[in-house]
């Protein structure tokens, strides 16, 4: 990830940048490499560290995760939520992106490279099952890590907070219907407690710590306190990420290990799904004057997944040693170096959209926001 993921948001609020911020991008390459050591090194914790887990929710990545996001839903205004729907483009485009192009543009993606570009490097019904897994990423849009995304592009952490919660809804009724469509089968096992355990853990739990913790600051009665008490919080969001990351690398060290090759393969069109995405719902955003800070969070969210479902429905419906939960796992793999590159890349272009409208910002009493 390049520093200019920091380098803006620190300097626009005249902080001085530190050295661990700065050279972000090289602590989140030697997490990688020490995640995969790792987990080659001592296979025995990272084994038990994988059971603990839930409705294939493991709690060790929940609760890094909800260190992580924390800090964004104590920012969320929950005053202005009534006002969305004055901006609805950001919306659009997460249900466009999310919804009619990401899911079908992967199944096309998986279809052209291993049918056809990749016909004679692997065994027909492995494609097949890497296909699968493909699609089961594309049909799933991301509900945790995306909160992460947007505060390190300074998104607008109400907004972020809508378009979330919309897609969790939105998943509940679509996510099977499309997968079964899409894999030509209508017997799809939606694991539910999955899907319901993760928005409880990712989403409710540090909404209403969050929610907390904001009325708690403002019984201070000091208009400073919020931004303050986030500030301080930072660091520890940056530390959840990296241990995030360890952590996740050292579960699937010895599948890097033993499968380069294949890997590979399965990399190469995950990476191509992953930048059209984001290109489509950063470009749209961009014709439309959507605000950078809905407009940053708009297009990660369709880029990032919901690896936590993708894995557990490939599990139940092809099985834990199947070609499917591998192509999940490679999303996993991919996803983190790919979402902070797409970060940097917002950073560096933010002055190319509009920068007033979030509503975080709005001044108390100001009356609304822009209707962008």
């Amino acid at each position: 990830m390049s520093a200019q993921c920091e380098i803006t948001a620190r300097r626009s609020a005249g902080a001085p940048l530190g050295a661990f911020e700065r050279y972000l991008s090289v602590w989140v390459a030697l997490c990688i490499g020490a995640g995969i050591a790792l987990g080659l090194l001592l296979p025995g914790l990272f084994g038990f560290l994988a059971t603990l887990e839930f409705a294939s929710v493991n709690f060790v990545v929940a609760v890094l995760i909800w260190v992580m996001i924390y800090p964004m839903m104590v920012a969320v205004d929950f005053s202005s939520l009534r006002r969305i729907g004055e901006r609805p483009r950001g919306l659009v485009i997460t249900i466009v992106v999310n919804w009619l192009i990401k899911p079908f543009t992967m199944a096309g993606l998986g279809i052209l490279f291993f049918e056809l570009l990749f016909r004679d490097l692997v065994d027909p019904q492995d494609a097949k099952e890497y296909i699968a897994g493909m699609i089961l990423l594309g049909a799933a849009p991301c509900t945790a890590m995306v909160f992460v995304w947007s505060q390190l592009t300074r998104g607008d952490a109400t907004y972020t907070l809508v378009q979330v919660s919309l897609n969790d809804i939105i998943m509940v009724i679509a996510f099977a219907p499309i997968v079964a469509l899409l894999l030509g089968v209508t017997d799809v096992v939606v694991p539910w407690q999955t899907l319901i355990l993760s928005v409880v853990l990712y989403v409710v739990i540090p909404l209403a710590a969050g929610y907390a913790t904001r009325r708690a600051l403002h019984a201070a009665e000091d208009p400073d306190a919020v931004t303050r008490f986030t500030g301080r919080l930072k660091p520890y969001t940056i530390i959840g990420l990296l241990a995030t990351i360890v952590l996740l690398f050292g579960f699937q060290g010895g599948t890097i290990v033993e499968q380069p090759f294949v890997i590979l393969l399965i990399a190469v069109p995950l990476l191509v799904q992953s930048y059209a995405i984001f290109a489509i719902g950063y470009v749209w955003a961009w014709a439309w004057r959507v605000p950078f800070a809905i407009a940053a969070p708009a297009a990660l969210i369709g880029t990032s997944n919901f690896f936590e479902l993708a894995v557990a429905v490939a599990i139940s419906l092809f099985g834990l040693e199947s070609g499917a939960a591998l192509a999940t796992v490679v999303g996993v793999l991919v996803e983190v170096p790919v979402m902070l590159s797409l970060v940097a890349l917002c950073n560096r272009t933010r002055d190319r959209f509009p920068v007033e409208a979030a509503s975080a910002r709005v001044p108390a009493g100001s009356g609304g926001l822009s209707r962008r």
